[in-house]
Parts: C-alpha cells; sequence; structure tokens
C-alpha cells in the first residue's frame, strides 16, 4: 500500500494513475466516513432509530423508491461533502452518486462513482454495518477505489494491478494485504446475500436463497454490499451474490474484491438496481462450482422490479 500524503486533501491531483487515484478515494472516503460517524448520534438515538432531539422535527430521514427505502440527512450531507472535496481535488472529473445522481451514459474519462452510506437502514437503526465507498472509473472500469466500515473503523482500499489493502483506526502504517479464503469445498462456503425494496424481486431473492441453501454452509446477510464484497476480499465469507446493485454499490467493493483475488462478475457499468442484474464475487477455489450452482437455480439472470413471476 503507498502511503498517503495529508496535503493532497487540500491541492489538486492531476495525475490519473490508478494508485493517485486511490489516494483521492481514501482522503475523501475516510473524510466522509469520519462525518457520518459523527452524526449518528447527533440524529438518531443510540440504540435504535428514533430520531434524536437535536435532529429537527422530520428532519433526520425521508424516503425513496419505496417506504422502506430511508435516506438520511447524513446521506445527503455525506455526498454533498464527498463532492466539494473531489471538485477541489479533480475538478474535471465527472461524478455519480447515490443521493444526487449524475449521467447514464459512461464518460470517456475518470468519473467518481459514490455511496455516502451504504447501509443506510442499518445506520438508521444503529446496526454497525455501514460503510462510504469511493470509486474511481476510467471508461466505466474501476481503476481505484476505497471502502470505509464507519463503524468499525475499517478502510479496504485498492488500485488496479496493485492488490487490495485494509487498516484501521487511520493507521495507513499497519495495512494488510488482502487475500480472499482459501475454501474449495462448496459445501463449506459461507455466502453473503441481499435482498430488494421491490416487493417482487425480494420475493424470487428468497426463492433463490431458499434452493442455494441446502449446497452451501450458510448465508449472511449484512445489508451492506460494499461490505459484503470486502469480506469476499479479506476472507470473512466466501462468496457474495445479489439482484439489482447500482454501480455506487460496487464500483469500489468490486475493485477490491478482484484485487484480493476474487472471481467477480458485475453489471454494466450504465446499468442501474431497476435492471436487476447480478453481482457475483466468490473466493477462487469455489467460483466455478458456485457460479454454475448460481446459474442451475437461475440466478445468473436479471431479476427486474416488479417480477411477480416464478423467475428461478
Amino acid at each position: 500500500m503507498v502511503g498517503v500524503d495529508p496535503t493532497e486533501s487540500v491541492r489538486p491531483v492531476t495525475a490519473a494513475t490508478p494508485v493517485d487515484l486511490e489516494r483521492v478515494a481514501v482522503i475523501v472516503a475516510e473524510l466522509a466516513a469520519d462525518h457520518v460517524r459523527g452524526r449518528r448520534t447527533e440524529l438518531f438515538s443510540t440504540f435504535g432509530s428514533e430520531p434524536s432531539a437535536t435532529a429537527g422535527p422530520g428532519g433526520a430521514v425521508a424516503t425513496k423508491s419505496t417506504p422502506t427505502d430511508p435516506v438520511t440527512l447524513a446521506d445527503t450531507e455525506s455526498e454533498n461533502l464527498i463532492r466539494e472535496r473531489l471538485r477541489a481535488l479533480r475538478p474535471d472529473d465527472d461524478v455519480l452518486g447515490e443521493e444526487r445522481g449524475g449521467s447514464v451514459e459512461v464518460p470517456d474519462g475518470v468519473r467518481w462513482v459514490v455511496d455516502p452510506i451504504d447501509g443506510t437502514v442499518n445506520y438508521l437503526y444503529g446496526i454497525p454495518a455501514y460503510a462510504v465507498s469511493v470509486a474511481a472509473q476510467i471508461g466505466g472500469e474501476s481503476v481505484a477505489g476505497a471502502v470505509v466500515d464507519v463503524a468499525g473503523g475499517v478502510t479496504y482500499s485498492a488500485a488496479r494491478g496493485h492488490g487490495a489493502y485494509a487498516w484501521g483506526s487511520g493507521d495507513r502504517s499497519a495495512s494488510e494485504r488482502l487475500s480472499c479464503a482459501r475454501v474449495t469445498d462448496l459445501g463449506l462456503a459461507l455466502v453473503a446475500s441481499g435482498f430488494a425494496y421491490d416487493r417482487g424481486r425480494r420475493r424470487a431473492q428468497g426463492e433463490l436463497v431458499g434452493k442455494l441453501l441446502p449446497h452451501i454452509r450458510d448465508i449472511r446477510r449484512v445489508g451492506a454490499a460494499a461490505l459484503d464484497l470486502c469480506m469476499v476480499a479479506s476472507g470473512r465469507v466466501d462468496a457474495h451474490f445479489e439482484h439489482g446493485l447500482s454501480p455506487w454499490d460496487w464500483a469500489a467493493g468490486g475493485l477490491i474484491a478482484a484485487e484480493a483475488g476474487a472471481v467477480v462478475r458485475l453489471p454494466a457499468a450504465d446499468s442501474r438496481a431497476a435492471d436487476g442484474e447480478p453481482t457475483i464475487a466468490a473466493a477462487p477455489g469455489i467460483a466455478e462450482d458456485f457460479l454454475g450452482l448460481v446459474g442451475e437455480l437461475g440466478g445468473l439472470r436479471a431479476i427486474p422490479e416488479g417480477d411477480q413471476q416464478d423467475c428461478l
């Protein structure tokens, strides 16, 4: 892991190598994570989702695609902070963010793909599994990225061709290179997954999980895809799959998993959650068997929103 020069947080970074862009991703993601961490107890009760008295009436949380799809004030603040810092460091680059959007078309130059809080429901309820995710893409392919486990105080990062690393408490000198688990028996694989806000897709996802469970060790549903992908990278789980992620969900985590040796299948860079395409990452020792099994069960096909059919 190449060290990050803290003075880069106040001056433009003109080079666009993967390592240079990784430095920017780390600076920006850690800055936003500090803000998100501090705002949690300011906006919500310590042990639940009730708004704090300091949040203001009705100001802490709203909803987006469905009543179960929340966005908090911290989400919008975090994205605004990220965009502001990226504008200072990389003024000519495009930005695609979960809350403020961006162009669907993939630009020729650098595009930053930002999830200001991945795992907003966990954040709302005080469940310690939420992250800030920042990735740099060139031509629609991620070349650098950082994911900060906000509650855990761990930063994951990668630059294409340079491996994936993690460190805790902001101490980059103690960073460790990540490597996927060495599991080779699919029956012993611990698999992370997630479910959509859309009822029709969620039903199909539940059916798929029910068919998959007899063939693996177990399922984990953490609630933050970026963290799932980083857990594949670190060996905390052996595989991840989920339908209907948007680029900000997988742009950084997918690269980190790949740089740690995972076999990764991602949606197109111009896709969106509504398309229902699968995102898959698996440790190399089980990847062929896992992809084969998921394919047999119908899980390599898209599950569009509102699909009430037996997709599987």
